[in-house]
């Protein structure tokens, strides 16, 4: 009986630890993708397939293009990384992780001036896309997501 609550305690350190070090390594793509209309879009970046109906259904655009992109792999929940392109740059400071995912401040900057700053949440099972500035014809997206 004794070794048997032993072997219970032990199985579940076991899997207790395999959790965390399984949730502390997750990997978070970020991108600025372009969005317009074209008469030949472009095949979808790979990035963007598991979400082109959403992202099709929600802006009215048939062609995504990632102009800019950073893959961060998040050990602490508060670590913060860059996705820059030749204008635009979005910065992502991660302020902690949640049952749910992680809470972000992000800032957009176009060269060298601030465009958006704000502070919000990023789902381990969706992902976040926020509308930026008109770019030329199309629309840029701010893209994270939890891979």
């Amino acid at each position: 009986m004794r070794n048997c609550a032993l072997l219970l305690a032990a199985l579940l350190a076991l899997v207790m630890s395999v959790a965390s070090a399984a949730q502390a390594t997750q990997t978070v793509w970020s991108g600025l993708v372009i969005a317009e209309n074209v008469s030949q879009p472009a095949p979808i970046p790979p990035e963007l397939i598991r979400i082109e109906q959403t992202l099709k259904a929600l802006f009215g655009y048939n062609q995504f293009q990632v102009i800019g992109q950073s893959r961060k792999t998040l050990k602490t929940g508060e670590e913060d990384w860059l996705a820059s392109s030749k204008y635009f740059a979005l910065h992502v400071d991660a302020r902690g992780e949640t049952e749910a995912g992680y809470v972000l401040n992000l800032k957009l900057y176009k060269e060298n001036d601030l465009l958006l700053e704000t502070d919000t949440k990023l789902s381990k099972r969706s992902p976040l896309v926020i509308k930026g500035p008109q770019v030329g014809g199309g629309q840029l997206l701010l893209v994270l997501v939890v891979q």
